[in-house]
């Protein structure tokens, strides 16, 4: 069984984040580990509270994951700090992580801020170079490239700036009004566009860190660029026409739309019913 790994904040809600990663990697056939990089108090509403770890703690997390089941492939989500974003990089060269997936989680869903300017330099220094895919979505690839990014030539600009700046391929996804479901993959010098399918679902707590992680799983399995990222997009959707409703706010989606077991079942006194 191959092997991912999510490097993290924890989302209490469980929507996106480490919750969400480890659902999206189980749901896609791979084997999650997670380390944390924080802990949030957070709902479908907003973030309310943020609490990071330790440096020495993360680094011990991820060096007992490396020397024990090393994953096949890594998804870097939440990192609030620079002291955390410098560790993961450290562990990544000393291990030579593979199949490297880097989202770069600046804005939640809701509009909370959840990374420093400082971590973000550190961040554009340390880590993003070490990526094999970055998956930004508009307001994240305006951070990383200096660009406005207002039509389709912007976002094809914004994407081959920054894969040429950090020597990796982009995932530059659409939304925020513009192009909605359409994402742009940058890669060696080549633009590809996925146009996926609109779906009328105001429930997208988690929809980055469902991505990203899906991307991972497939290239841990061993597909290509391309097609990780068809897959996961094909994912993605299932996830959000199963419409799930739960919250107040942006919802979270249906990870195990496509789960089909007989642990699956509930009940509902003597009547039986199936998800």
């Amino acid at each position: 069984m191959r092997t991912a790994l999510t490097i993290a904040g924890s989302d209490s809600s469980g929507g996106a984040g480490i919750q969400a990663d480890i659902k999206t990697m189980t749901a896609n056939g791979v084997y999650a580990m997670s380390a944390i990089t924080a802990l949030t108090a957070q709902n479908t509403t907003g973030v309310t509270g943020i609490m990071e770890v330790t440096p020495q703690f993360l680094e011990e997390q991820l060096d007992d994951i490396f020397t024990d089941i090393r994953p096949d492939a890594v998804k870097i989500g939440m990192v609030s700090a620079g002291p955390l974003i410098k560790v993961i990089a450290a562990v990544l060269k000393k291990y030579e992580a593979k199949h490297v997936v880097v989202d770069p989680v600046m804005v939640a869903t809701s509009g909370s801020r959840l990374i420093s300017d400082d971590a973000i330099e550190v961040l554009k220094t340390s880590l993003l170079p070490l990526a094999e895919v970055l998956t930004p979505n508009i307001p994240e690839a305006e951070v990383l490239s200096g660009m406005r990014v207002r039509t389709e030539e912007d976002m094809a600009s914004a994407a081959e700036y920054i894969g040429r700046t950090y020597h990796c391929a982009v995932l530059c996804k659409g939304g925020h009004q513009l192009n909605d479901a359409n994402d742009l993959l940058y890669r060696d010098g080549e633009c590809l566009w996925f146009r996926g399918r609109h779906i009328d679902n105001p429930n997208t707590h988690g929809t980055g860190c469902t991505l990203s992680s899906a991307i991972a799983s497939n290239l841990a399995k061993g597909y290509c660029m391309e097609a990780a990222v068809e897959r996961a997009k094909a994912y993605i959707s299932g996830a959000l026409s199963a419409m799930l409703d739960l919250g107040k706010g942006s919802g979270p989606m249906n990870h195990a739309f496509d789960l089909e077991s007989e642990f699956i079942g509930t009940r509902d006194g003597d009547k039986e019913v199936w998800l």
